[in-house]
């Protein structure tokens, strides 16, 4: 009776122990499975902050600084979640939003500027006008160098302003007829500081088209500025011209110290039109030649490269003309003046709109032969001049008439500076004029 119980005991209690073994073994790999998933969880929170560090101070402010620089390269995530960028979504929403931001400061700021620019044109147009006329009624050596100092600066001034307001969306605002290549460099010349150190090539025939004329000579005149002002002073710049099968080159050669890698990298991405998208990423003070030249050539159809190096050491630019910004300069035609040895027909001293000289029209010969003073050394005959007949008829021969020469004072030496000589010219401009006036007066 005992041992059956007994028996019933220790079977009971086996169960127990194998189903508390049980349970502790299930215990056991359920705490360490908890214990490492706690460490997962653990390793992912930490992956998370790291990766939302990375975002805040590297990611977003590549975002940023490409709105302004394509160059720059927005890095990546660190780490994929289930194989997609975790803040791809909010990368795209931010880039839009500061992109669209960015593009309406800029858009207010370039408005603001141009209608400043604008202002600042239209003073300098005025006081051009003004600096011209003092130089038209001043005589004064001294006077006539302040002034055309004065006209120099102006010139300067409204470049600059005229190349910021291009560079915010305006237009150049002057239109000119056709200029030869020339002529292109000379007026960009004018218009920067060292005009003196500029060497300007022969003349050519070959001419730039109207509309293209005033945005060329500002190209050239910002490389020309560009060139002078990163070169030793005492050195020249050197312009000359280079045909091609479709279109002519102007090349502007400087002695300066040249440009690294990455700044020829960045003038190429500036001349290629992207410098006018922000003013802001410019600098301060703002450096915007490559960038106003790239905005010009992408509107006009010509091309601007520095990634050339100059014979001299520095920078060699080439602004490149296609053919249809290009035409032939029209050639005046010199007028015939007849040989005063040949008889002359009367079609010949017919008046012509050339500058006028009043000249007696020739005598008719009497029936009875001239005297005869022998012959001259090609064999013509001399015959001795004979009184006018008065009330004879007078006419008008196309003989150019040089301006009179401005009176030099006795006693004293000629003075052969630019100044002097620009006032003598001026002074002998102003009197051919007035005698060429009272001229057509008494003509009338």
């Amino acid at each position: 009776m005992e041992y059956p119980l007994l028996t019933a005991a220790l079977v009971c209690v086996s169960l127990l122990a194998a189903a508390l073994a049980l349970l502790l073994v299930r215990q056991r790999r359920v705490t360490v499975n908890a214990a490492r998933r706690g460490e997962q969880l653990l390793a992912e929170l930490r992956a998370r902050e790291e990766e939302n560090r990375h975002l805040l101070h590297r990611r977003l402010p590549a975002i940023v600084e490409a709105q302004a620089n394509q160059a720059v390269t927005v890095p990546g995530p660190l780490r994929v979640f289930n194989g997609e960028d975790p803040h791809r979504e909010l990368l795209v929403v931010i880039s839009e939003l500061t992109g669209q931001t960015r593009r309406n400061a800029a858009e207010s700021a370039a408005a603001t500027l141009r209608a400043m620019m604008r202002t600042v044109q239209n003073l300098a147009g005025e006081q051009q006008v003004l600096i011209s006329a003092m130089e038209e009624h001043h005589d004064d050596p001294d006077v006539l160098d302040g002034l055309l100092g004065l006209d120099h600066a102006n010139s300067q001034l409204g470049r600059r302003a005229q190349a910021t307001a291009v560079l915010c969306g305006s237009w150049p605002g002057l239109q000119r007829s056709a200029a030869t290549l020339t002529d292109v460099v000379r007026g960009a010349t004018g218009r920067i500081r060292d005009y003196a150190r500029v060497q300007i090539p022969a003349p050519s025939d070959t001419a730039v088209v109207s509309q293209a004329v005033e945005p060329v000579v500002l190209a050239v005149a910002e490389l020309l500025d560009n060139g002078a002002r990163h070169s030793q002073p005492g050195s020249p710049v050197q312009v000359s011209f280079q045909q091609a099968h479709n279109g002519l080159a102007i090349v502007i050669d400087d002695a300066g110290v040249g440009m690294t890698v990455e700044a020829v990298q960045r003038a190429g991405w500036l001349l290629e039109g992207h410098g006018g998208q922000d003013i802001a990423a410019l600098g301060v003070p703002p450096r915007i030649g490559f960038a106003v030249i790239g905005v010009l050539s992408q509107r006009y159809g010509f091309r601007v490269s520095v990634d050339m190096r100059s014979p001299f050491g520095g920078v060699r630019a080439v602004l490149f003309l296609p053919g249809e910004l290009l035409t032939r300069a029209a050639v005046p035609v010199p007028q015939e003046v007849p040989s005063l040895a040949a008889p002359a027909s009367p079609a010949a001293i017919a008046p012509s709109p050339a500058p006028h000289l009043r000249v007696p029209a020739p005598e008719p010969q009497p029936a009875e032969p001239a005297e005869e003073l022998g012959t001259t050394e090609h064999g013509l005959p001399r015959r001795r001049r004979r009184a006018p007949v008065t009330g004879a008829a007078t006419t008008t021969l196309s003989v150019p008439v040089p301006p009179p020469a401005a009176p030099e004072p006795t006693g004293s030496p000629v003075n052969h500076s630019p100044v002097a000589t620009a006032t003598a010219w001026q002074r002998g401009t102003r009197q051919g004029r007035a005698s060429s006036t009272d001229d057509e007066r008494d003509f009338q």
